[in-house]
């Protein structure tokens, strides 16, 4: 074995590899960014906009713009201070080079700058620029324009003489000194910068791309975090679709909005309101140890005060969905950190006091409140701000400084406590309806896990507790098994004897079901129709929703083919999506395609044949077709108006059969646009709606509706 021994007197210090600069961040880029796909690039072009947005947040400038050019670059342009251009003393460089080749160099360190920020690590700007094929930088000050340009984080000069500025440009490195360029004259009391970059292709993946609708929803949440703050987002990238397929050559979107966090929720929330948006506030200071720079340019650990701001928006809706947004000086922390668990822990804390006090009333006995039941239906913003946060990581998604914990859920009890304390008439009503819908959250979890834990799969012999009226499948294969959700009686008739009673179940409803858009958890399930269908569904509902424990592979809407039909097909989506959503995230949801005509085309000497069609255009296509062939067919073609025209072998080959059927997978490509969709045609808000229905008059096909 002596030949595979490991030499270990070749490994010295001239082995050691010592990266100085910008090229640590070219050799381990996922350790600034993430990553190097599309989240990086996006991560990238956000740290660039955080120092745009910190110039704002310290009161210099009212606008920032953001362009995504055809060629693959970026541009974002502010009318803040702008990057100072003098000397830097200890390097002897301009301002502009510090920030851009130095890491952890910036004006956001000593504090005198900036009073509480989102970029702080020092090392955005310069990472940005490490990253780049090229990078431009323009600083408006003292009425002039400088200008410096850099090519993989070294600074030089681009020749563009040729055309438009491109990364591939002829290219000449300072070598004795830098120079900031002076390219114009400005207006007297003009300043800004202006940052235009190309993402370097060997560094981030071929597909990387920047995703226009995440840069809008940033721009549109940052313009609620930062009130008077308008942002604009130019998108250049050639030729594009909208919604309706017009082709468009650019989009343009603005974003400004007065109301702050407050109208964030609003905006995030889309249920029905129990509350209203309520608004916490509080300001605490707290001792916190660092390391800071002396005089004789030594470090020394020091007390320094911090002041932590906390400024929550909140309200509850009639939904059981949680939508909570958290933020440390206007970057958002989508993992938290000790703001949101101190969020969280003095929520629970002051809904469990305030139940106890009004335990008798609420009738809540001994049972507890736990997190999911206080969460449900709430739509938060928070956001906390200080002066050189702890974050763990340059990707800033978790808040690490410990004292910003205990300081919100001091300012939460204080302020939630006294709104649902509060003698006021409407702020008592909202309170009391608050801890009606939190009592009625837990009633209906723990409902929901003693129905779990003692539901399972009946056998023949234990069928009893399952509704009357269902007509359970025989096996007990839940992959293959389908539940068929069948509109009213006389269409029941017919699917009975229609179906594989081996693995097809059939439940009846009869007439329209309860619209659960509009209705409270505790209308729902007072309901017969929901709460059966829940009990056959055998997974609970809403948060307690188990999806392992569904007695059936695949749920089908089988609803007649007219307008009526329509509707309870809606209805039953409404329930689905609200309560059942796992469901149908699944793909384990379906609607059936019976068809709309019978065609009996005439043969000569041996049977007819018949077809069936399922829409207008398909019928009159195939008629052109038998005319062409010169073929016949009887009159009048029969249009079936429901289920119950068919007979038994009619449905069973059209609808239910599975190899010769039609089944619609109802999707969630979009959760929030599908939300909002819902929201609008099913929700208690009729405004929105009408104008809806007003909107679309005009090009609705009247020979549509079966009237």
């Amino acid at each position: 074995m002596a030949g595979t021994r490991t030499r270990t007197d070749d490994y010295g210090a001239r082995q050691l590899s010592v990266l100085s600069g910008l090229d640590a961040v070219r050799k381990r880029p996922g350790m600034y960014i993430g990553s190097t796909d599309s989240r990086g690039l996006m991560h990238c072009l956000w740290e660039v906009i955080d120092n745009s947005v910190d110039e704002a947040l310290a009161g210099h400038g009212e606008d920032i713009t953001i362009t995504l050019h055809a060629d693959g670059s970026v541009t974002v342009e502010d009318h803040g201070r702008g990057i100072p251009v003098d000397i830097e003393p200890k390097t002897g460089l301009t301002g502009v080079e510090v920030v851009m080749t130095k890491l952890h160099a910036g004006g956001k360190f000593g504090g005198g700058s900036y009073a509480a920020v989102g970029g702080l690590h020092g090392v955005g700007a310069s990472v940005v620029n490490a990253l780049s094929s090229r990078l431009d930088v323009e600083v408006i000050r003292g009425s002039k324009i400088y200008r410096m340009s850099f090519k993989r984080g070294k600074p030089g000069r681009f020749d563009d003489s040729a055309g438009a500025p491109a990364p591939d440009n002829p290219f000449t490195p300072f070598t004795k000194a830098s120079e900031l360029d002076v390219v114009g004259k400005a207006k007297r009391g003009v300043t800004g910068t202006k940052i235009r970059y190309w993402a370097d292709p060997q560094i981030f993946l071929k597909d990387a791309r920047f995703n226009y609708e995440n840069l809008v929803d940033r721009a549109r949440q940052t313009a609620f975090l930062v009130p008077g703050l308008a942002l604009t987002v130019h998108d250049e990238r050639g030729v594009q679709r909208d919604e309706t397929g017009e082709v468009i050559e650019s989009r343009t979107e603005e974003f400004r909005f007065s109301g702050g966090i407050s109208e964030f929720v609003d905006h995030l929330a889309h249920d029905e309101a129990v509350t209203d948006t309520w608004r916490l506030i509080g300001t605490e200071t707290f001792t916190e140890t660092v390391p800071v720079l002396d005089d004789r340019g030594h470090m020394v650990s020091t007390d320094v005060p911090r002041e932590v701001g906390v400024d929550i928006a909140l309200r509850w809706g009639k939904d059981y969905e949680t939508r909570i947004k958290s933020f440390v000086n206007i970057i958002a922390t989508p993992k938290g950190g000790t703001h949101m668990a101190g969020f969280e822990q003095a929520l629970l804390k002051t809904m469990r006091k305030s139940v106890e006090v009004n335990s008798r009333r609420l009738k809540v006995g001994k049972d507890k409140l736990e997190k999911d039941d206080v969460l449900a239906g709430l739509t938060a913003v928070v956001t906390v701000r200080l002066a050189e946060p702890q974050f763990e990581g340059q990707t800033k998604e978790v808040l690490g400084t410990a004292a910003v914990r205990q300081i919100v859920a001091r300012t939460v009890e204080q302020e939630l406590g006294a709104l649902l304390n509060s003698q006021k008439r409407h702020e008592k009503q909202q309170a009391n309806q608050l801890l009606e819908k939190v009592v009625a959250e837990m009633k209906s979890r723990i409902s929901a896990r003693t129905h779990r834990e003692n539901q399972r799969r009946k056998t023949a012999l234990e069928s009893s507790s399952l509704p009357a009226k269902l007509y359970d499948c025989r096996k007990s294969d839940i992959e293959n098994s389908e539940l068929f959700i069948v509109e009213g009686d006389s269409a029941m008739g017919t699917a009975k004897a229609a179906r594989d009673s081996e693995h097809q179940a059939l439940f009846p409803i009869r007439g329209k079901i309860l619209n659960v858009q509009k209705a409270s958890v505790g209308d729902m399930l007072a309901n017969a129709e929901c709460s059966a269908l829940i009990q056959v569904i055998g997974a609970g509902a809403g948060r307690s929703f188990d999806l392992d424990a569904a007695r059936y592979g695949k749920v089908i809407i089988m609803t007649d083919a007219d307008v009526d039909g329509a509707h309870i097909r809606t209805l039953l989506l409404t329930l689905f999506f609200r309560y059942m959503r796992p469901l149908v995230e699944a793909g384990r949801v379906f609607a059936a395609v019976p068809p709309l005509h019978r065609v009996e085309v005439v043969n000569r000497g041996r049977a007819n044949d018949v077809l069936y069609t399922y829409s207008e255009a398909e019928l009159h296509a195939l008629l052109k077709r038998l005319e062409r062939s010169k073929r016949t067919y009887k009159e009048p073609i029969q249009r079936y108006k429901g289920l119950g025209e068919m007979d038994a072998d009619q449905l069973a080959e059209t609808t239910m059969e599975p190899e010769m059927r039609s089944l619609r997978r109802v999707t969630m490509h979009d959760a929030e646009a599908a939300e909002r969709t819902f929201g609008l045609l099913m929700g208690s808000e009729v405004a929105p709606r009408k104008e809806f229905i007003v909107s679309g008059a005009a090009v609705l096909d009247a020979e549509r509706i079966d009237a």
